[in-house]
Formats: structure tokens, C-alpha cells, sequence
């Protein structure tokens, strides 16, 4: 590893194992792993953010020698150690003992963010932790797949919000030295791996790739001295600029992802593009099916066969559309080389039944892959219907648009407190044992007691994060007093905690729970019974609609009126979601139907058995059950959005009144909420009967991934519309 070496302190030769420990992402998500890292420094552990290789590049060098002496760390390096070694082969994994003649034809799965530790900040939301997840649980079942994205050295962007609550946007820069990173040279040394033409110019496309245990990621970066000056500069930040910029991104993103992957020899089975920003993938492999012969028509047709699309949005700002004429100064007279005309290239992206004439994404996709899914049962239904229209010959219910609802993935998400209860409870086997109805039945007897204190000391260990977090930004770049009250400094650590953390659109509706403010106020500072919120997320540096939501929401954090019982928590991330979603009591959420595509974050919480409180939408449409949370009923008037708000807040208020606060604080003589904790064991309970990553990700291998490395026949017939 002697790039690491050139970012560290010299190991002893003893640990030297840590190297590649640091610079493979699945020490994250191992429980022996993570603990190991901890340990070599706590303080220092903290203090870096959990990012093994900016500890081990400040930890003291006497530290290590004595750590090399240490039996005991040294027992449990070696085990480590010898599962890092094992955790490379696929051929005793799930989909390597089913498939073994299948391993060569790997899934080049394609996305615009890819979320999979807060230490490589390119990822802005759910779709990208959802990326993240999926290439996490790939590996652990030994689904062979690569990643293809884009690698934003200058992040999203850092969240700071001023005294007012507007929040401001700053360059999140990202130091490959202090990331799993590692630059991917040419065949002959060169520092770059395709040229790409875009509006008349050639860009050399550089790569970085990083490891998420059996997979490799491949993220494209164009910041070199070969490339024009405006140029450089294109892949540097995620979602920003205009339609020009998010152009130029997705057309780098699919053309040059095809070729970044010819080039590094890796023969794709199937192409999976996650959302519509990857769709240029598709015409770029057309493109290179004319040029070896095939026809135009059957190059789509060979395309369709192996390709799947994800689609991840039911609201319409979500799917990219170009100008026509704007999307041909990009692209360059590319029809030339497929023998077709501009119109005939081009009209894979129009919808001829749609009132928008630019060139859809999304559209893009639905004609190039032959498979193609929504994120859970609700969206995949909303979705048939929007997109109908490309169908015109069928009905509603036969548009081919199936639904594979999301997952998370456990190892990343539950945390370690958590699954050591559940050790002892159900034995060390119970991860191997997740599509077990014995199991579930175990999970609804789980200690009442123990499941309690285990989640009281996770709600523990958020707050003392709180106050800590606050303590430093206070120190840092805070100006008023009132900022550090908004940051939750003075919760109650005993209270019913609700937490809502998720990005900020109006869709959302982060600001329903003040529709009646006196009412709100008598519940959350009821001196008996006290209720407290905590809110978290970032708007779209673009989404001025969104940051007057979220200003709005800040506003009463520092409202003496509420007591300090509502609190805005700063610049979320991956560290502060997994904070979160393990020491909130109940998980808020309050999308205005049906406009949730899937929304995971109930998911961790409930995989750490915080029972969610959510409208009828998305995954809570399958997932509530009547035991594991609390539902707000399927409004009587879509088209009504005023009534529907109101009709939701009251049900939030009555259902706080009526039956969440009553059954928190009903204790037994020892403290226990045994009706509450109830909730809880039914919340992990149908969490891991369903809303896994690994059934999420078996479900794509046998419905979509093995029928097109396979070359299976699907009837299905691309839009006409």
C-alpha cells in the first residue's frame, strides 16, 4: 500500500496489516473491524470522524509500537486480518455458490452519488446512501459488480445556517489523501483512461477507484492540466450549476463510464443504470454496437437486453430534461456514426404524449432497458401511471414498470449495542438468519428489559454527540448564543424524542407539525410527560422553496415558547443519520402522498428498533403492520393539498395525544414501557423480514441480473409514445 504509506505514520511491521484495512470501505460495516480501528486511539477516533486513515496519519507513533506488543489487540488484529483476507473471494458467497460461471460477466451499476461513508463526502441524499447500500450488500453476497460515478472533489456542500436559520452553501472539499481514494494510471502511464467530446472539445477523463469490500468503485474526475481550463472544473461538485453543467456531468457520466470501463478490461453482463442521470450510458453502447456492425435498431434491441433501469422519483423536478438543440451542441453529430438521423437518435428521449418537448432522461432510459423497476410497490404503481402515456395500447396495470421496494444495509446501519443484544438474545448466527420465520417469531419474546437499556444507551450516546458537536461549532464559527439552544443543548435526555432528518423539499413537509402551534406546544412541554423533536437535513442549494422550509423550522428552535424541546441539528451526514436513526425514540415522517418514491431513513431506525410514525406512502405502505408503528391515514382528496395538510396534522396531534405519549411514559416499577418496547421489538422485527439490503439486492440478482447475464428472452416491448 504505498500510497497510504505517503499519508500516514510508518507502521510497525507487526500492524502493517492496517494499510489495507484503512483503504477498503468494509471495515466499516464490520463489527470486530471497527472496533479494532477504535481502539487504537478513542480520542483520536472521535476527533477524526471515524476515518481510519486520517487516524492512523496523526496517531503517535509510540501509540502503534505499544499496540504491536499488546496481546490482546494483536489477537483480535489477526482475526480481523484473517477476515479481511477471506472477505476478497466471491466463490463461497451466496451468488458465487448458486453461479460460479457467472462471475466474469459482472453488474456495472451506474449513478450520479454514490453514499458510503462520511469520510468520502459525495453523496447529497437518498439516492446516493441507497447507491452505497446496494454496493455494500453486493459484496457480502458476492454479487459481482462494479461502480461507476463521479468523483466531486469539491463534495456537495458543507450546510452552515445562519443566526436567522438561512442556511448558506460552502464547497465540502474533499482530500483524496484522507480517503480510500487511489488514482487509476492509462495502459502506457498516462494520467487519464478515455476522451470524451462535449460541445466541440476533448476531455480526458481520469479515474479514482476505492474498494467497498468485493467491489471496486470507478469515479470519473476531469481536473487535469490536458483539459481546457473551463473543463477541469466539470465533475468537481455535486448537483450545482445549471442545466448546462448537470449536462455535461451525465454525458461524462455515461459516455465516458463506458469507456473508462473498456479500458480497465472489464466486460459488463448486465448494465444497471440507478436513476435517470445515468441514461447517455445506454447511447454510448449503442453507439458501439453500429460502429461494430450492428444496425441501428438492433443495437437498441441488444441494449435493451441488457440493461436494467431503476427509476427513483414520482416528482417531476426529479427527471432531468435538455434542450434539443442545446443536447446536439454537446453531443456532436453522433448520429453520423450510427447511421441514423439527428430525429431518429434523438426521439429515444422525447415523449410524443407529453407536453415537455426537451429530451428526457428518463424517457432515454425507459426505451433502452429491457428491465426496468420503481422502488417500492407504491412508486412502481405511480409510476405505470406516469408514465402510461409511452404505452398507449395498454392499460394502465400491463406498462412494463415492475417494483423492487429499497433496502438497507443492516451491518452499516444497526449499531454495534444493538447487535450485541441481539447476540445474546438470538445467537451469533442471527445475521445469517434473516429470511427465517423462526427467527421472527424469536424477535417478538426479545427481552423487554434488555432491548430497553440497550436503546437508552444508544439515546445516550446521540446526546452526549449533540452536546459535543455544538460545543465545537460554538468554538468554530457560531456568533450567537441562541445558535447553540437551537443545536439541542438543552434536550432532556429522558423525553419521548422524535426525530425527522431527511432533505429539505416542500414535498416533505418538515413544517406540518407546526400547524397548530399552541396545540404542539401543550404536548411537547407538558411538564409530566415532556415531548421533544429534533430535526436534521439539508434544502438544495438550488431549492429556495425548501431552505424558506427549513429556515422556517429553525425559527422555533430557539423560541422560548417551546422551552428548548425542538432542535435543528447542523450539516447532516452520514455520522450524525447513523447517530440519529439509533437513539431517536420514534421515527417522523411526512410526505405529501403519493410523492415519496420509497424514503429509507424509517427503515435504520427501524433495523434499531425505533417504531416509525409516517403517512401511507412509500415503503410504509408495505411495512406498517399495525404493531410496529403508527400510520396516518391515505388522504380523501389528492388533488386537495391544504386539506390534506390539515387532515395529516391532526391526525400527527391526535395520535401524540391518544396513543404515542401515553404509552412511552405507562412504565413498570422499573422503568420498562413494555407497550412501547413492544412496538420496538415488531419495528426490527418486520425490518429484518423485509426492508433488508439482501433481500433488496437477491431480488434484483433473480429478477433482473441472472435473466440478463443469462440472455433470457423478455417480452416486453420498448414505448411507442
Amino acid at each position: 500500500m504505498p500510497l497510504l504509506r505517503q499519508k500516514i505514520t510508518v507502521l510497525p511491521p507487526r500492524l502493517e496489516g492496517l494499510a489495507a484495512l484503512a483503504t477498503n470501505l468494509s471495515w466499516s460495516w464490520n463489527r470486530e473491524a471497527r472496533e479494532l480501528l477504535r481502539a487504537i486511539d478513542p480520542p483520536l477516533w472521535r476527533e477524526t470522524r471515524n476515518n481510519p486513515i486520517a487516524m492512523l496519519r496523526e496517531v503517535s507513533p509510540s501509540r502503534l509500537e505499544r499496540l504491536a506488543k499488546d496481546p490482546e489487540f494483536l489477537a483480535k488484529y489477526d482475526r480481523v486480518m484473517g477476515w479481511l483476507a477471506n472477505d476478497q473471494h466471491h466463490e463461497r458467497t451466496w451468488f458465487g455458490r448458486r453461479h460460479p460461471e457467472l462471475l466474469d460477466r459482472p453488474v456495472a451499476y451506474f449513478c450520479a452519488e454514490f453514499g458510503l461513508h462520511n469520510s468520502v463526502p459525495i453523496y447529497s441524499g437518498g439516492l446516493g446512501i441507497l447507491a452505497g447500500d446496494h454496493c455494500k450488500t453486493a459484496s457480502d453476497l458476492g454479487v459481482p459488480l462494479v461502480g461507476v460515478g463521479l468523483s466531486y472533489m469539491k463534495g456537495y456542500f458543507d450546510q452552515r445556517l445562519r443566526a436567522d436559520g438561512w442556511q448558506e452553501d460552502s464547497d465540502d472539499h474533499v482530500d483524496p489523501g484522507l480517503t480510500p481514494l487511489v488514482p487509476v494510471r492509462g495502459r502506457h502511464g498516462e494520467p487519464y483512461l478515455a476522451v470524451v467530446s462535449t460541445f466541440g472539445r476533448a476531455v480526458h477523463v481520469q479515474v479514482w477507484t476505492m474498494k467497498v469490500g468485493r467491489v471496486p468503485i470507478y469515479l470519473l474526475d476531469t481536473n487535469l492540466e490536458e483539459n481546457h481550463p473551463e473543463d477541469r472544473t466539470l465533475l468537481s461538485k455535486l448537483y450545482a450549476g445549471g442545466p448546462d453543467l448537470r449536462l455535461r456531468q451525465e454525458w461524462l457520466l455515461g459516455v465516458g463510464g463506458v469507456r473508462v470501463l473498456r479500458a480497465v478490461g472489464i466486460d459488463p453482463g448486465v448494465w444497471h443504470a440507478n436513476e435517470g442521470h445515468a441514461a447517455f450510458m445506454m447511447l454510448e453502447r449503442i453507439r458501439e454496437l453500429v460502429l461494430a456492425g450492428s444496425s441501428f435498431e438492433d443495437a437498441v434491441s441488444q441494449v435493451r437486453a441488457t440493461t436494467v433501469f431503476t427509476t427513483h422519483t414520482p416528482v417531476p423536478a426529479g427527471h432531468d430534461a435538455f434542450d434539443i438543440e442545446h443536447l446536439a451542441a454537446c453531443t456532436g453529430p453522433i448520429w453520423d456514426e450510427m447511421g441514423v438521423s439527428r430525429e431518429t437518435l434523438f426521439d429515444l428521449g422525447l415523449h410524443a404524449g407529453g407536453t415537455d418537448t426537451r429530451f428526457q432522461m428518463t424517457v432515454l432510459a425507459l426505451r433502452t432497458a429491457g428491465r426496468v423497476n420503481g422502488v417500492s410497490e407504491r412508486h412502481g404503481q405511480v409510476s405505470r401511471e406516469i408514465w402510461q402515456p409511452l404505452w398507449p395500447d395498454r392499460p394502465q396495470d400491463d406498462v412494463p414498470i415492475g417494483a423492487i421496494t429499497n433496502g438497507v444495509h443492516l451491518a452499516t446501519w444497526m449499531a454495534n449495542p444493538m447487535m450485541a443484544f441481539l447476540d445474546r438474545e438470538l445467537g451469533t448466527d442471527w445475521g445469517l438468519r434473516l429470511d427465517d420465520p423462526a427467527l421472527w417469531e424469536q424477535m417478538r419474546r426479545l427481552d423487554p428489559g434488555g432491548l430497553w437499556a440497550t436503546h437508552q444507551e444508544l439515546k445516550g450516546t446521540l446526546m452526549g454527540f449533540i452536546r459535543e458537536d455544538a460545543r465545537k461549532r460554538f468554538a468554530t464559527h457560531w456568533e450567537a448564543a441562541n445558535q447553540v439552544v437551537a443545536a439541542g443543548t438543552l434536550l432532556h435526555p429522558f423525553a419521548l424524542t422524535i426525530g425527522f432528518a431527511r432533505r429539505f423539499a416542500t414535498y416533505k413537509r418538515a413544517s406540518l407539525i407546526f400547524k397548530d402551534v399552541d396545540r404542539l406546544h401543550r404536548l411537547l412541554c407538558d411538564k409530566r410527560r415532556p415531548v421533544q423533536i429534533i430535526f436534521a437535513g439539508k434544502a438544495h442549494p438550488a431549492d429556495n422553496p425548501g431552505k424558506k422550509v427549513l429556515q422556517d423550522v429553525y425559527q422555533y428552535t430557539h423560541d422560548k415558547f417551546f422551552e428548548g424541546r425542538v432542535a435543528f441539528l447542523e450539516d447532516y451526514d452520514m455520522l450524525l443519520a447513523s447517530g440519529l436513526v439509533q437513539g431517536v425514540d420514534v421515527w417522523l415522517n411526512l410526505p405529501r402522498v403519493p410523492l415519496e418514491a420509497c424514503g429509507t431513513s424509517g427503515m435504520k431506525a427501524a433495523l434499531n428498533a425505533v417504531p416509525q410514525l409516517a403517512t401511507i406512502d412509500g415503503w410504509w405502505e408495505e411495512g406498517y403492520d399495525g404493531t410496529n408503528g403508527w400510520a396516518i391515514p391515505y388522504p380523501h382528496d389528492l388533488d386537495d393539498a391544504d386539506g390534506a395538510d390539515a387532515s395529516d396534522a391532526e391526525h400527527f396531534y391526535r395520535l401524540l395525544e391518544e396513543e404515542l405519549i401515553p404509552l412511552y411514559y405507562d412504565r413498570d416499577r422499573h422503568g420498562v414501557p413494555h407497550g412501547w418496547v413492544d412496538r420496538m421489538r415488531n419495528a426490527l422485527r418486520v425490518g429484518f423480514q423485509q426492508f433488508t439490503g439482501r433481500r433488496m439486492v437477491q431480488q434484483y440478482a433473480d429478477r433482473y441480473y441472472l435473466p440478463a447475464m443469462r440472455r433470457d428472452p423478455f417480452a416486453d416491448d420498448p414505448p411507442t409514445g
